[in-house]
C-alpha cells in the first residue's frame, strides 16, 4: 500500500528565501522521522543533503530570476517493490512569473553569459527533473533517489524506546554534525556530497577577510569529513623566500592538538615547486606508537602565487585515493582563493590608515588659554574618510583651526584633502590671514590645471571630476600674547580673539558662558566651485568659560526616518545641554547624540572639533 509524506510552504521574493527553504527542508524531513511506520530506509544522510543544497539553489534562482513569491513542496514517496521498500523525494520549487523561462547554461554561454549551473546541479544529483509551466505558476521538480543503505532500523523495543530512537535521528537532521567518513572512504559520498562539501566551503571561506581565521575554517571544515587531523602553513606575504608560519593545526581529538603542533613546527614545508598534492612523511609521534596513517601536502596556490600549504592526514590509510586527492586540491583551491583575498583586503585598508594618518595631525597642540578636543570617526576604517581637521601655530601667537569635509570619499577625496591641507598651512605661516587663505586655496581647487592633475594621477577608471570642499577655517590669539604679557594667556581677563569663515560647511556654534547658544559665522559659497569667490570673515572674542563647537554634515545629516539631528535646531540644543562641561566632555555628549539618534550605525564620516577659552 503506497503511502506519502507531504510538507509545503511559501517563501518571500528576497534574500532570506533560501535560508528559509534550507530550514523548512530539513524541519519537514525530521518530522516525518517521527511518524508511524517509520520511513527511516528513505531519509538517509546522502537524501537530506542533496535535498538541502538543490532546494537552496532552486529557491535562489526564482529569487533572482523571477523575483516572486516561490512556493516550495517536498513529498516523500514510498513503495513496495520485490520485497523491499524502495522510494524518493519529489522537490517542487514554483514562482509566478511563467513568462520568465529557464534557460540553460549552453545558451547562456553562447551570448556571452555566466549562469545555468543550479540546473547542471540539479541534473546531476537528481534521478529526473523537468520543468512545468502553467498559466500562473512555473515549476521546476526533481526526484531523488532514496538511500540504497538503510540509515538505521527500530529493533524490538518498547514504544518509549521506539519514539526517543525517532526524536534522535530528527534532531541529527535538524542539527546534522560533522559528517564522518570511515577509514575506508565512501565512495558515494565522494561523488554526491563532495558538492555539498565545496558549496559549504566556498560559502563560509568568501566572507573571510582575515588570513587566520580562513586558516581556522579549513581546519574545521576538513575534519574530520577528509582527514584527522590537518595544518595550515601561511607564507610571509612580501619578499620570496619570507618564512612560512604555522597558522593553524586541527585535529579531532583536541588534546593531540599542541603534541602536533610541535612536530610539525620542527619541519616547516619546502615551497611548493608546483600545483598539486604530494605524499608527506607521517608524524607517527603525534598520533601514538601505534598508529600509522597516510598525510598529503597541498600548496595553496591562486594567480600563480602560492600562499603557503595544507597538511592533512587520515590514520588507517596506506595512500589516499585518487578521487580524494582530487576533492582536496579542489578544497585548497578555495583556501588558496579566501587567503589571496584576505591578504589584499588587509593590504588596502593598512594602505588607508597610512594615507589617513598622513591626511590628519599627529596630534591637537597646546593652545595657551584654550582647553581643545576632537573627535574623528570615518564611516569605515578600511577607506579613507572625506573628513578632516587641523589646528596647528602659525607664528606670532596665531594658532590657525580647520575643520573640513571633501565630496565622497577614498583616494579622489584624499588627493584634494592632500592638496589643501599643505596648501592652508603654507599660506597661514607665510602670514596670509583667514579670506586671504580661503581666496587662495578657492582658487587652487578650482584651477583647470589641478584638477587635471588629480585626474592623470588616479589614471582610468576613477572619478576624477571636480571635488567640491566645504571647509571651516580660522585662527585664534589667545589675549596678551605677542603683547609682551610673558604668560600665555597672560591677559587681564583671558579668553581669545576668533576670526573665522565657513565656506559651505556647517555654521560653527558658540555657547557663552550664560548658556545662550548661536552661530559664530554666516554662511558662504563652497571652495572649487569658481575661481572668482570673494570670502568675509566673522571677528569675535571667546571670553573665558565660552565655547566653540565645529562639526561636519556627518553630525547636522544624520538621519532618523525623515528627520536630520539638526532639524529643529537640534544640534544648538544639545549644545546648550553642556553648559559647565569642558571641551572633551562637549566633544562625547555631542559624539553620544549623534549615535543615539537612531538605532542605525552613522553612515557618514564624523568630525567634531571643540575650543573653550580658559
Amino acid at each position: 500500500m503506497p503511502r506519502e509524506f507531504v510538507s509545503r510552504t511559501s517563501l518571500p521574493g528576497n534574500q532570506l528565501a533560501a535560508s528559509a527553504a534550507r530550514k523548512f527542508v530539513r524541519a519537514a524531513l525530521a518530522e516525518w522521522t517521527t511518524e508511524e511506520p517509520w520511513p527511516a530506509e528513505s531519509i538517509g544522510d546522502h537524501l537530506v543533503d542533496d535535498a538541502v543544497l538543490l532546494v537552496s539553489e532552486l529557491v535562489t534562482n526564482a529569487v533572482i530570476h523571477a523575483g516572486t513569491t516561490v512556493e516550495l513542496l517536498c513529498r516523500l514517496e514510498s513503495s513496495a517493490s520485490g520485497g523491499r521498500e524502495e522510494g524518493g523525494l519529489v522537490v517542487e520549487v514554483s514562482d509566478h512569473h511563467p513568462a520568465r523561462v529557464v534557460r540553460d547554461r549552453a545558451e547562456l554561454a553562447r551570448e556571452g553569459r555566466d549562469g545555468g549551473r543550479g540546473l547542471q546541479l540539479v541534473s546531476a544529483l537528481s534521478e529526473e527533473w523537468g520543468i512545468t509551466y502553467r498559466r500562473e505558476l512555473k515549476t521546476i521538480w526533481c526526484r531523488l533517489a532514496a538511500d540504497r543503505e538503510p540509515v538505521g532500523t527500530l529493533p524490538p523495543a518498547p514504544e518509549a524506546d521506539r519514539a526517543l530512537l525517532r526524536g534522535l535521528r530528527a534532531t541529527e537532521i535538524l542539527a546534522p554534525t560533522a559528517y564522518r567518513l570511515p577509514r575506508r572512504y565512501d565512495s558515494e559520498w565522494i561523488n554526491r556530497g563532495s558538492l555539498s562539501f565545496l558549496a559549504e566551503a566556498s560559502d563560509l571561506l568568501a566572507g573571510q577577510l582575515d588570513e587566520d581565521m580562513v586558516a581556522s575554517l579549513a581546519g574545521q571544515l576538513l575534519v574530520p569529513r577528509l582527514a584527522d587531523w590537518c595544518a595550515v602553513w601561511l607564507s610571509g606575504d612580501g619578499p620570496e623566500g619570507a618564512e612560512p608560519r604555522l597558522a593553524r593545526v586541527w585535529h579531532a581529538s583536541e588534546g593531540r592538538i599542541d603534541e602536533l603542533r610541535m612536530v610539525l613546527e620542527k619541519e616547516p614545508p619546502p615551497p611548493a615547486s608546483r600545483a598539486g598534492a604530494v605524499p608527506w612523511p607521517w608524524p607517527a609521534t603525534a598520533q601514538g606508537a601505534d598508529a600509522f596513517g597516510a598525510a598529503l601536502a597541498c600548496p595553496l596556490v591562486t594567480g600563480g602565487r602560492c600562499h603557503g600549504t595544507l597538511l592533512l592526514g587520515r590514520t588507517g590509510l596506506m595512500r589516499f585515493p585518487d578521487e580524494v586527492i582530487g576533492l582536496i586540491e579542489d578544497f585548497a583551491r578555495r583556501v588558496a582563493l579566501a587567503v589571496g583575498t584576505a591578504r589584499q583586503y588587509t593590504r588596502q585598508a593598512m594602505i588607508s590608515r597610512v594615507l589617513q594618518r598622513g591626511l590628519l595631525p599627529a596630534g591637537l597642540g597646546a593652545v595657551p588659554g584654550l582647553d581643545t578636543a576632537v573627535v574623528y570617526e570615518p564611516t569605515r576604517a578600511d577607506v579613507v574618510g572625506g573628513d578632516f581637521y587641523d589646528l596647528f601655530p602659525a607664528g606670532g601667537g596665531r594658532w590657525c583651526f580647520a575643520l573640513g569635509d571633501v565630496q565622497g570619499n577614498g583616494p579622489e577625496a584624499a588627493a584634494v584633502t592632500g592638496l589643501a591641507r599643505p596648501v592652508m598651512r603654507l599660506l597661514a605661516r607665510e602670514g596670509y590671514g583667514v579670506t586671504e587663505v580661503l581666496d587662495r586655496l578657492n582658487r587652487a581647487l578650482a584651477d583647470e590645471a589641478a584638477a587635471a592633475t588629480l585626474g592623470d594621477a588616479l589614471g582610468p577608471g576613477w572619478d576624477t571630476g571636480p571635488r567640491f570642499l566645504s571647509l571651516l577655517y580660522g585662527e585664534i590669539v589667545p589675549e596678551g600674547v605677542g603683547e609682551g604679557a610673558g604668560a600665555p594667556g597672560g591677559g587681564p581677563g583671558g579668553g581669545a580673539l576668533c576670526t573665522l569663515a565657513s565656506a559651505g560647511h556647517p555654521l560653527p556654534l558658540l555657547l557663552t558662558g550664560d548658556g545662550a547658544v548661536r552661530p559664530a559665522a554666516v554662511p558662504q559659497i563652497l571652495l572649487g566651485i569658481t575661481d572668482d569667490a570673494r570670502y568675509r570673515s566673522e571677528s569675535f572674542r571667546l571670553a573665558p568659560g565660552d565655547t566653540l563647537l565645529c562639526v561636519t554634515d556627518g553630525v547636522t545629516e544624520r538621519r532618523n526616518g525623515s528627520r536630520q539631528f539638526d532639524d529643529d535646531d537640534g544640534l544648538a540644543a544639545v549644545l546648550a545641554a553642556c553648559a559647565g562641561l569642558g571641551a572633551a566632555g562637549v566633544a562625547e555628549r555631542i559624539r553620544r547624540a549623534v549615535h543615539e539618534y537612531d538605532v542605525a550605525p552613522p553612515d557618514d564620516d564624523l568630525a567634531v572639533l571643540v575650543l573653550q577659552a580658559q
